[in-house]
């Protein structure tokens, strides 16, 4: 009787076994792929303008600061370049942080980042514009703006007559609009430059129009004080 009770009692514990396995399975294979899903698998992208690519970046600054870049520039982290795997030196792209919405103007004279899943690697003041320098990485979207001719034409550069201060770029208007508001209440000149690509329209938050980029500069440095992070760019009639 004790050997008939004891098997009765051993097929049911295994009866409650497997249902109990398959849901730890069942959980772990959940988290897995819901932990899979966060890293987006990078789409490819082609050298030519309006292309897009949307994938994790990253950012890299004062251990390669004053190093040969793969376009044997030398590398400074206070400008608006980046490193790509795959477009042609001297690309110029527009990168949008997708968590922010800010937006930023970078040419390509670096390769890189070797990093599985990554696929820009931006410079210092680069990654500082998009709101990304913290947290390291971010998910961003990469268009083409413009591929070079020639290398001859990507190492030859001009430089402009006047100049504007860039404050920050957004890809929504309302949020350049507050912005741009805030900022009329420190200083004149405000405004707001429309630059409209294959499917996306930008919106760059700019202060004034200089005609020196050394009287740029000191309009900077008095922003900087107030906390913004400005860059110097050429002014568009």
């Amino acid at each position: 009787m004790k050997s008939r009770r004891a098997r009765r009692a051993r097929r049911k514990r295994l009866q409650t076994i497997p249902p109990i396995k398959f849901q730890f399975l069942f959980l772990a294979l959940f988290f897995l792929f819901a932990c899979a899903r966060r890293v987006p698998v990078p789409s490819p992208i082609q050298p030519v303008p309006g292309s897009r690519q949307v994938g994790i970046a990253s950012w890299y600054g004062k251990d390669f600061h004053g190093k040969p870049t793969a376009s044997g520039e030398i590398y400074n982290m206070y400008d608006m370049t980046a490193a790509h795997k795959t477009l042609p030196l001297g690309t110029r792209v527009m990168v949008t942080n997708l968590e922010n919405n800010r937006s930023i103007q970078v040419t390509i004279n670096d390769r890189g980042p070797f990093v599985k899943n990554r696929i820009i690697d931006l410079s210092y003041a680069a990654a500082k514009a998009i709101g990304m320098v913290g947290p390291g990485t971010a998910e961003v979207m990469i268009e083409v703006l413009k591929t070079p001719p020639s290398a001859a034409a990507f190492l030859s550069k001009s430089e402009p007559g006047l100049y504007t201060l860039q404050v920050a770029s957004f890809i929504n208007k309302d949020n350049a609009d507050k912005l741009a508001e805030k900022l009329g209440t420190l200083v004149e000149n405000v405004y707001i430059v429309i630059y409209k690509t294959g499917e996306t329209t930008y919106y760059r938050v700019r202060v004034g129009v200089f005609d020196s980029r050394k009287d740029a500069i000191a309009e900077g440095k008095r922003l900087a004080e107030y906390g913004y992070n400005v860059l110097i760019a050429g002014y568009e009639h």
